[in-house]
This record gives structure tokens, C-alpha cells and sequence, in this order.
């Protein structure tokens, strides 16, 4: 799924701003048609839960309507206009004055509807989208909806962070020709010194297409003609970690000579591979620092923000860092496209986050349910994640960014049923893009000896909190558990080992001189015990701490305002791990430390 961006033969309307909002049940039953009655308003891009002061609307479950006015641009006569919603948690419906024109499960990747047949160039339409954040066994990530005696709707889930909702991400309205590019492939590799381009470029109806390379100067270094083929790019500059080198390929249809429609896709140039025990990118070991991450701020919840987007860059270039992980969902485009500008490696993950019903008997006490049979998640929640995985896939392939594909965090693969559920979404994955590894991330039950898909994966990654919540404040023993536990992996599947989450909850301006969790001595004592084990095995490739920076998560006495394993806090401000992440990383530039570095 392409981007839409302005071109020659394209023009691109925003929508976001602020749009009338109204929660079900205050407005009739079916508020698309007409206007919403409600003196409420909502800024898109934003979560709704945290911009009202109604705990009502804060907790509510089910559908809530946004609503605004627009006016098609008069030049649009004889193009097409497309209406594009960039996510919609974590289910959406779009009407154009009262017509139903698209409808959308999954919430952090985009849909579109062509609405050419129900606008008029220069007139305005009624645009009302109903956003739905009801989760259950069969959505991605899962949940349960439950209901009390007084009739309120009450939703549990598995993952620990809120479940914000709303229109997080921008809503745009754009052109095209009657005959345009409606997708671009590029898949790149290294021949020497050439880079060579194999492109797929699919048009809305059959066309001539020509295709052109252009390096950042905007000079022409490759060109061909047809729809799919190879190109070649001599003295070629690879995209690298730090080192970001972006081409545009320039897709242009062509008619009797002139072009009718033309769209251009940045790419790098650059390999991943992993080869044994190690990580490769452009054919040199590649050590991972960095962070799992998350789409939260105050106020906006999971709503896109191009200022917390520049400053989370430059935080982690600050500390060293090379990479993160989506965690635990796709993130905005935008965040992609940053990355790819400047050479920060991103691991991309879907939604499945809470495939783990052990997780859930744990936190409340109930009986352990199975995962994964017929009640719990069963074929219905794998044919949404096989969904989840192709939309993953179809909007991120091109970024050069992306080197790996993460399709679960924390599932629980040491149950029965956990290789019938995962084989056939890993097949998929590989049928997508058989050019990025795949990996997903390992919850704490899961060990070298009982995890039951490990051997399908290209890379382990492993999620670990000895000493939090194993062996708490015990570091000396922490590291004993993560050296055997690490070196078990190792052992019996020989494959690169990204630690892909440790950490451990810390109160920014709490102080010990000894050994006391909570306190940022005790994070940055703690991350440093892991940090000597990493550098004593060779098979671990990578770190990424858990997390870059504190986030809200639902209502538990487990947490205090939410996850504090941050080494920043929620608005940004380093506690001391972060000097001393700092200290490590900067440097390092991509190698893996000596031992006992």
C-alpha cells in the first residue's frame, strides 16, 4: 500500500484538526446520518481516552463517532478521490454522507475507500468515522469484554499497556488519475560495488510504465521500461546503520509519450542476512542497541506527534542507541520514514501482543486457561493475525529501515498447540518477503528446553526480568539465572540472540546506596549485570531495554501510574541509566563489545 504523497499528477488534503465527537449511546443510532448533536470535540491525530475529564468516556467500551466537513478541491474533476484513514483503533467504519464507504478491522494499520462516486469536485461532504476499541479472543491484540449486574461493560486484556482508542493517526483525502500506480515493490541487493533494484510496479489498469532512479541530488542513474524488472545502480552508496543513503525510484505510466500518472518511492540500497550465529547487514556483523519502545505520551496517548518524533531520535542518538522494535504494534508511517532518513534499523511487529492465557492466571489468580483451542485462541484469532501480517508487510516493505519482521511478543509458545497455531503465519511471512529474517519475542516461561517453535525463527529473541521479577534485588543471582538461560538457547539452536526486553521499574528521584529496586542506582546496577553477561556470549547480537521511556497502562495495583522501566520518563527526562547506557553504547557503532567490556 503506497503512501499517498503530492505529485505532479496528485494532491494530497489533511484532515486532521479538530472534529465533532460524540460517545455511542448519547447520539441516535445511526449518527452518520446526519450532523452529530454533541458539544463535544476531538483532535485527530489523538487518542480520545485522556482529552476528557468524563472517567464515562475515559473507560468507555464500544463505538465512538467523529465528525467534520470537507470540501473537495474544484481541480479534482476527472481524477479519482480516495479517502485514507491511517489507523482507527482497533476497528472503523467511514461514511460519506450516510453511505457506508469502507469498514476496517485491526488498528494500527491503514485503510482506504475510493469515494470518486459519492463527492463532487469543489462541493463539501459530510465524512463521519466510527471507531470501535472492543477487543476479544478472535481480534489482534486479544481481549474479553465483560458485563456487570448494573449493566456495565467492563474490557479486560493481556497487554500491559492502555488500550487507548481513537483516530491516533492522521486522515487524509487525496487524488489520482483514472489510470495510476497503485502499488510499488523494490527489493534491493549488492553486487560489488553495483546495487541492483528489482522493482514491481502494479497500475490500476494495464499501461505502459517507465521506471527512473534518481540519487539524492536528483540526477537519473538508472532507467527502464515495463512494469517489473532490474535495474542496476553503478558505484552504488548502500543504506547503513548511521549512515542513511536514500534513491528515489521514480514510477511514471506513460500514454502516447506523456505521463499520466507518476509516484516516487525512496528506498536504500542495502542486504540483511543472518548467517549462522550472526546478524548481517550489507554482508557485516551487526550488533543491535536500542530500545522496545511505545506509541505514548501524555495527553495524546497513542496519537501520532511529529515533535515527540524528532525529540525520541534524538534522545536515542544521545544514548548510542542504533535501533527499537515496535512494540507492540505497527507504529505510524511517519516513524518509519524518519528511521529510513537516518539510519536507525527498526524491528517491525504486528499487533499479537497477549497470546499467552498463562500471563493472564498469574496477574488475576483464576484458573489457567489453554492459549490456544477452540474457546481461546483458536483458527478465527489466527486468520486475524495472518491478516495482521499481510497489511504489516504490504505498507512496510519498502523501508530500508525495517530488517526484521516480529509476528508475536511474549505468545505462549511453550504450550501445546503453539507450533500448529505459528507455522502457518511464519509460512505466510516468508511467502510475503522471503528478503527479512523473522523472529518474535519469548515470554519468561518460555525456556530452551520446552518453547516449542524456536527452531522455526531465524533469530531468538528474548524477553527476560531476572532480578525484577525473578530473584528481585538480587543481582548476583540474576545473573547467574540470565548467563544459564542465555547460554541454553545458544546451545541448542546455535542462532543469533537479540535480548529484545530487561528492565526494571524505576521512580526518576529515588535514591539507595544499596542494592533497592526502584531506585536508579538499582536500573542502572541492574542493566550493567546484564550488559557483562551479553558481552560473555558470542551469540547474543543485541539489546533492547524495556523501555525507552515510562507509559501508561490500565488500572493494577501491580503498577503505579503506569510502567516506570523507562530510562526516560513519560515526558522525557533521563534518569540515571541513561547516562550510563550512554557511557556503553556511543561508540560502538554497531559492533558487539569485547568481553567484559
Amino acid at each position: 500500500m503506497l503512501k499517498p504523497r503530492p505529485t505532479a499528477t496528485r494532491e494530497l488534503v489533511n484532515l486532521d484538526g479538530v472534529w465533532k465527537f460524540a460517545v455511542e449511546g448519547t447520539v441516535g443510532e445511526t449518527p452518520w446520518t446526519g450532523p452529530l448533536d454533541t458539544p463535544l470535540e476531538a483532535a485527530v491525530p489523538a487518542s480520545y481516552n485522556d482529552l476528557f475529564t468524563d472517567s464515562a468516556i475515559r473507560d468507555h467500551v464500544g463505538w465512538v463517532w467523529y465528525q467534520r466537513q470537507v470540501r473537495v478541491p474544484r481541480g479534482w474533476e476527472g481524477d479519482r478521490a480516495i479517502l485514507r484513514v491511517d489507523a482507527a483503533t482497533h476497528r472503523g467504519r467511514v461514511y460519506v454522507d450516510g453511505a457506508l464507504v469502507a469498514e476496517h478491522i485491526g488498528g494500527y494499520t491503514p485503510f482506504e475507500a475510493d469515494i470518486t462516486d459519492h463527492i463532487r469536485p469543489g462541493q463539501e461532504f459530510r465524512l463521519t468515522i466510527g471507531v470501535n476499541n472492543e477487543l476479544t479472543n478472535t481480534t489482534i491484540p486479544p481481549g474479553r469484554i465483560t458485563v456487570s449486574q448494573d449493566g456495565r461493560r467492563t474490557q479486560t486484556y493481556l497487554h500491559d499497556f492502555y488500550n487507548y482508542a481513537g483516530l491516533a493517526r492522521s486522515v487524509w483525502l487525496y487524488s489520482v488519475p483514472a489510470v495510476h500506480i497503485a502499488d510499488i515493490t523494490v527489493v534491493t541487493g549488492l553486487d560489488g560495488t553495483t546495487g541492483t533494484v528489482d522493482y514491481e510496479v502494479t497500475t490500476s489498469m494495464t499501461a505502459p510504465v517507465r521506471v527512473r532512479v534518481l540519487d539524492p541530488s536528483g540526477d537519473e542513474v538508472a532507467v527502464s521500461d515495463g512494469a517489473s524488472g532490474t535495474l542496476r545502480i553503478e558505484d552504488v552508496t548502500p543504506w547503513r546503520p548511521g549512515a542513511a543513503h536514500l534513491y528515489d525510484l521514480v514510477a511514471e505510466v506513460m500514454d502516447a509519450g506523456d505521463v499520466v500518472d507518476t509516484y516516487a518511492q525512496p528506498f536504500g540500497v542495502r542486504t540483511v542476512e543472518v548467517r549462522g550465529a550472526q546478524f548481517l547487514i550489507n554482508g557485516e556483523p551487526f550488533y543491535f542497541t536500542g530500545f522496545g519502545k511505545h506509541e505514548d505520551t501524555p495527553v495524546r496517548g497513542k496519537g501520532h506527534d511529529d515533535a515527540y518524533l524528532v525529540h525520541d531520535f534524538q534522545l536515542m542518538e544521545w544514548a548510542g542507541a542504533n535501533s527499537f522494535r515496535t512494540s507492540h504494534y505497527p507504529y505510524a508511517e511517519e516513524v518509519l520514514d524518519f528511521a529510513d532518513r537516518h539510519g536507525i534499523v527498526v524491528i517491525d511487529e504486528t499487533a499479537a501482543v497477549g497470546l499467552n492465557l498463562a500471563v493472564e492466571g498469574g496477574l488475576t489468580g483464576a484458573p489457567v486457561r489453554p492459549t490456544f483451542s477452540p474457546d481461546t485462541i483458536n483458527d478465527d484469532t489466527r486468520a486475524a493475525h495472518a491478516q495482521a501480517i499481510r497489511e504489516l508487510i504490504a505498507r512496510d516493505k519498502n523501508h530500508p529501515s525495517v530488517v526484521m519482521w516480529c509476528i508475536a511478543n511474549e505468545p505462549s509458545s511453550n504450550e501445546e498447540g503453539a507450533r500448529e497455531y505459528f507455522e502457518p503465519l511464519l509460512e505466510l511471512t516468508r511467502k510475503l518477503d522471503p528478503t527479512r529474517p523473522v523472529c518474535y519475542a519469548a515470554v519468561m516461561f518460555a525456556t530452551s528446553d520446552n518453547d516449542r517453535i524456536a527452531d522455526l525463527f531465524d533469530v531468538l529473541c528474548i524477553n527476560r526480568y531476572y532480578g525484577w521479577y525473578i530473584a528481585t534485588g538480587d543481582l548476583a543471582t540474576a545473573e547467574r539465572y540470565l548467563e544459564g538461560d542465555l547460554r541454553g538457547w545458544a546451545a541448542k539452536f546455535g542462532k543469533p540472540i537479540i535480548m529484545s526486553e530487561y528492565g526494571a521499574d524505576t521512580l526518576q528521584g529515588l535514591h539507595s546506596v544499596w542494592d533497592q529496586p526502584w531506585t536508579e542506582e538499582y536500573q542502572a546496577a541492574y542493566l550493567a549485570a546484564y550488559h557483562r553477561t551479553f558481552d560473555r556470549i558470542e551469540e547474543v547480537v543485541g539489546e533492547h531495554i524495556w523501555n525507552f521511556a515510562d507509559f501508561q497502562t490500565s488500572n493494577g495495583i501491580h503498577r503505579v501510574d503506569g510502567n516506570r522501566k523507562g530510562v526516560f520518563t513519560r515526558d522525557r527526562r533521563p534518569k540515571a541509566a541513561a547516562r550510563a547506557l550512554r557511557a556503553r553504547w556511543r561508540g560502538l557503532d554497531g559492533r558487539k563489545p569485547s568481553s567484559g567490556a
